[in-house]
């Protein structure tokens, strides 16, 4: 089975990694949109630890993230500051619904007052353990800082959790594709630059939660650290980082891809296949399994390829009376992702992830929250 799987995630790679070099040119064709969000800007400098100046260094990786995609036929990046002004919270967002935006990408620097240190990426979320919610808060109290906020944020105070919990309501219809983002934007920079790896974790902040469409925001690492701090103010760092944000963004491109009528039945070479093999990424998540759902009926269908539009596989469980069938067992996240999108294209249009830890389902929201084996 192990094997098997690993075969399709190769395939799968593949495909997400080059199907767009096969799609034939259409002007007219509306390009994917990157809405690049540098936090802070103007009299809000953002966290000043060690003497390094947030605004300044999330608006130079952000620019350098922008140069990288703008290179890339079919990509449009829109910034939401290219200079050193404050824009408003409530402008970045709707910044990207103006323009139709396919994903919205804002990045940010860490800080703590002990020497904590590592990369995390966050959705749209309300976090109850509270575990997150200092982040999220530093990050908010920007809007004390903006002319009227009394009135634009009518009801909202970044220190109180409970008047959080309606942020989350604009993301939820994008979670899927958000931790997807997420997910691969946060394991490009653990593992290609070997940075601490504080997972994909939900939290509060008002910048993700009015944006119509995946939306993500990076904390580079922490300024407050007395080594990470030198190296995120580096120009070596600066530009490491923007690198592998932009490779994350590109790879979920591709990713998508696999939905559209142009990523139907690629030609897949072994050269192909090699390149996928030395790009993938994996984020494994000990003692859980992940499973794709199909659907879930009362009636018992046999588990055969052409039951399920010629996914292979299929594993039915019984849940009381109803049967459920799932595609794929693993641990690997990244691996499930892109096995849920493979699904999806097939024609499975609402499959989605779950979790299992010792044969119960668990939420994966919990799952994902707890992190994945460093």
């Amino acid at each position: 089975m192990k094997t098997k799987l690993a075969s399709l995630l190769v395939l799968l790679l593949t495909c997400a990694l080059f199907v767009s070099f096969s799609v034939i040119k259409n002007d007219t064709q509306k390009p994917f949109i990157v809405v690049l969000d540098a936090g802070h800007g103007g009299k809000d400098s953002g966290n000043i630890g060690n003497g390094f100046v947030e605004k300044d260094i999330v608006l130079d990786v952000t620019l350098q993230i922008g140069k990288i995609l703008e290179k890339v036929p079919g990509i449009k990046v829109v910034y939401t500051r290219k200079t050193d002004v404050l824009i408003d919270l409530y402008r970045r967002g709707p910044i990207a619904n103006e323009v139709d935006a396919d994903i919205f990408v804002s990045i940010h620097c860490d800080a703590f007052t002990n020497q904590a240190y590592g990369v995390g990426t966050f959705v749209m979320g309300v976090d109850k353990s509270g575990k997150n919610l200092n982040t999220a808060k530093k990050e908010n109290e920007v809007i004390f800082l903006e002319d009227n906020y009394e009135e634009r944020y009518a009801g909202f105070d970044p220190n109180r959790p409970e008047s959080l919990i309606g942020l989350t309501l604009m993301q939820e219809e994008y979670l899927d594709q958000s931790i997807t983002l997420a997910g691969l934007i946060q394991s490009n920079i653990v593992n290609n630059l070997k940075r601490k790896d504080r997972s994909v974790r939900s939290a509060p902040f008002w910048v993700l939660h009015s944006s119509y469409m995946p939306s993500v925001l990076v904390e580079l690492g922490f300024l407050t650290n007395n080594k990470e701090g030198p190296y995120v103010n580096s120009k070596k760092g600066r530009r490491e980082l923007a690198t592998q944000v932009a490779n994350g963004i590109l790879m979920y491109k591709k990713n998508i891809a696999l939905g559209t009528s142009n990523a139907q039945n690629p030609v897949i070479t072994q050269d192909e296949v090699d390149a996928a093999i030395k790009v993938s990424q994996e984020k494994i998540y000990e003692d859980v399994t992940f499973k794709v759902q199909l659907a879930a009926g009362s009636k018992k269908i046999a588990t055969k390829a052409y039951n399920f539009k010629g996914l292979k596989n299929v594993a039915r469980e019984k849940f009381g009376t109803l049967y459920k069938y799932f595609y794929g067992s693993t641990s690997n996240y990244t691996e499930i992702q892109l096995l849920k999108t493979f699904a999806q294209e097939k024609g499975y249009s609402s499959a989605y992830v779950v979790a299992f830890k010792d044969g119960q389902k668990v939420k994966l929201s919990e799952v994902l929250n707890k992190g994945s084996k460093e």
